[in-house]
C-alpha cells in the first residue's frame, strides 16, 4: 500500500482546526455509575444518563453551569454570555427513549431585531464518535490534544457569532455523543432531527433563560449539521409542532447517503465511513449479520478504532483508507450496499428531501465540494422546490484545490457570515426571497 500523503493531510487538518480560531460494533454500553475514559479523556459524570427517563420529549433531565473557555469579563457579566450544560430526553429512530446532552448559551448582547429574543439551535458538523468529541465539551475545552485524541470545537465560531447578535443558542451533542450509554448514530436523520428539536424544547426549562415558548426559532448546521437541520425542518410539523420555526440554514447537507458514502471512501475523511457503519448498526441491529458477513478483520478493527475517535484522530489514523481493504471479497462498501437490498433500503430511509420542510430554508453548497458532493446537496434544494417549499439556494463558487476536505470546509468559512445574516433576518420577521424559479440556471 503506498504511503499516505501526510503533508496534504496535515494542511487539511490545520485548516479544519482554524474554523474556531470503548464503544465498537459489539460494545456493551457503560453503566451509569461507571467512570468512562475515552482515549485518555475522562467523561464527566454529568454525561452518564440515569436508568429511567421522563416520558415527554424535550424534558430537561439535569443541568449545571458550563464554564466557557472563550469568555471575557464585561460590565454586565461575562462576554459573550453564560452557558448551561444540559441533558434532556428525546426519542430515537426506533421509538426508544434516549438521553441527549448539549448546552444553552444566554447572550450578554441585546437582541436588536424585531420581536422577542430568538433562539437558534446549532446542529454541529462532524465531531467524531468518541464521547470526548461532544460539542458541549468543546465549549469548555476548544482543543483537546493529549497524544491519544485530537478534538477541535470548531462550532464555537458559529455560536459566538450568533451570541454577538444577541441571539440565544442551544447546541446539541446528538444521541450517543457525550452520553456514555450508547454509540453515536452518526448521520441518522431521525435521531439527529429529534435531538435538535428536543434541544429547543429543553431550553424552556432552563433557569434564567430569556427565551420563551413564543420566541422564534432558527436552525443552523453545516455538513453533518446541515443534514441534521434539514431533517429537523422536515420532521418539525409531525414531531415538534410546538417549535415555531422561523428559518433553517442547511449547509453542505448529506441528503443522499448513497452518494456521500461513495465520495468519502478513500478521501481524507474516510473514517466517516466507519462512523456511518457503526451508527447504522446501533440504529438497526438486524444489519449486524451483514456486517459480520462482509467485513474482514481489518474492517472490524477499523470500526472499533473509529468508534472512540474524534475528527482529528480519524484524519491521521484513517485518512485515505479504502473500504476495499475492509471487506472479505475486496469489494467497496458502496458496491456491497448496492448489491444488498436490506442495506439499500436502510440508506434510502435516511434520504432527506422526501418531505416539505417547515418555513423558509437556505441550502448552501460549494460547487467544488466532492466530499459531501455538490450535486446531491443541490438536488435537495430541487426536491424541496418541487414540493412548494420556500427555498433560498446558494451555490458557493470556489476553485477546486485538489483536496476533498478543503473543498468541503472552505464554503463553511466563506459563506458563514451570509448564512447567519440570512437566518437573523428570518428571526426578525423579514420575508425570504425564494430562488426556486432560478434553479434551472443555478450551478
Amino acid at each position: 500500500m503506498p504511503p499516505r500523503p501526510r503533508t496534504r493531510l496535515l494542511a487539511a487538518t490545520v485548516t479544519a482546526a482554524a474554523c474556531i480560531g470503548a464503544q465498537a460494533i459489539a460494545a456493551v454500553p457503560a453503566a451509569a455509575t461507571d467512570e468512562v475514559v475515552s482515549r485518555g479523556v475522562t467523561i464527566p459524570a454529568f454525561y452518564h444518563p440515569p436508568a429511567h427517563l421522563p416520558a415527554a420529549d424535550g424534558t430537561l433531565v439535569r443541568s449545571e453551569p458550563l464554564p466557557l473557555a472563550l469568555s471575557l469579563p464585561g460590565l454586565k457579566g461575562r462576554l459573550p454570555g453564560s452557558a448551561t450544560r444540559l441533558m434532556y430526553k428525546s426519542t430515537d429512530s426506533s421509538g426508544q427513549p434516549v438521553a441527549v446532552t448539549g448546552a444553552y448559551l444566554e447572550p450578554a448582547a441585546r437582541w436588536k431585531g424585531r420581536g422577542p429574543r430568538p433562539l437558534v439551535a446549532v446542529a454541529p458538523g462532524t465531531m467524531g464518535q468518541g464521547d470526548q468529541c461532544a460539542a458541549s465539551l468543546g465549549l469548555e475545552r476548544p482543543l483537546t490534544l493529549n497524544g491519544r485524541t485530537v478534538s477541535v470545537g470548531y462550532e464555537n465560531l458559529t455560536i459566538h457569532r450568533l451570541l454577538a447578535k444577541g441571539v440565544a443558542v442551544v447546541v446539541t451533542d446528538y444521541a450517543g455523543l457525550g452520553t456514555t450509554d450508547r454509540l453515536h448514530t452518526y448521520v441518522n436523520r431521525v435521531d439527529e432531527a429529534h435531538a435538535v428539536l428536543d434541544a429547543v424544547r429543553a431550553v424552556r426549562s432552563v433557569r434564567g433563560a430569556s427565551v420563551t415558548a413564543d420566541s422564534p426559532v432558527g436552525l443552523f448546521g453545516y455538513s453533518q449539521g446541515g443534514g441534521a437541520s434539514a431533517a429537523a425542518a422536515e420532521l418539525q410539523p409531525s414531531y415538534a409542532p410546538d417549535v415555531p420555526l422561523a428559518g433553517t440554514y442547511a449547509g453542505a447537507p448529506p441528503a443522499d447517503l448513497t452518494s456521500v458514502t461513495r465520495a468519502i471512501d478513500g478521501s481524507e475523511l474516510a473514517g466517516a465511513l466507519g462512523w456511518s457503519l457503526n451508527g447504522f448498526l446501533q440504529s438497526d441491529p438486524s444489519l449486524r449479520p451483514l456486517a459480520e458477513a462482509h467485513l474482514n478483520a481489518v474492517g472490524k478493527a477499523a470500526l472499533t478504532d473509529l468508534s472512540t475517535m474524534c475528527l482529528g484522530d480519524a484524519l491521521f489514523g484513517h485518512g485515505y483508507a479504502k473500504s476495499t481493504r475492509w471487506t472479505r471479497d475486496g469489494r467497496s462498501i458502496s458496491d456491497i450496499i448496492a448489491a444488498t437490498p436490506a442495506l439499500r433500503a436502510f440508506l434510502d430511509s435516511q434520504r432527506i428531501g422526501t418531505l416539505k420542510p417547515s418555513g423558509p430554508v437556505r441550502v448552501a453548497t460549494g460547487v467544488s465540494d466532492d466530499l459531501v458532493p455538490h450535486g446531491q446537496a443541490r438536488g435537495l434544494a430541487v426536491d424541496w422546490c418541487r414540493k412548494g417549499a420556500d427555498v433560498t439556494y446558494k451555490a458557493v463558487v470556489l476553485p477546486d484545490v485538489g483536496s476533498p476536505l478543503l473543498n468541503h470546509f472552505a464554503p463553511l468559512l466563506t459563506d458563514q457570515g451570509s448564512a447567519i445574516d440570512w437566518l437573523t433576518d428570518r428571526l426578525s420577521g423579514k420575508r425570504a426571497a425564494s430562488t426556486c424559479r432560478s434553479m434551472p440556471v443555478q450551478p
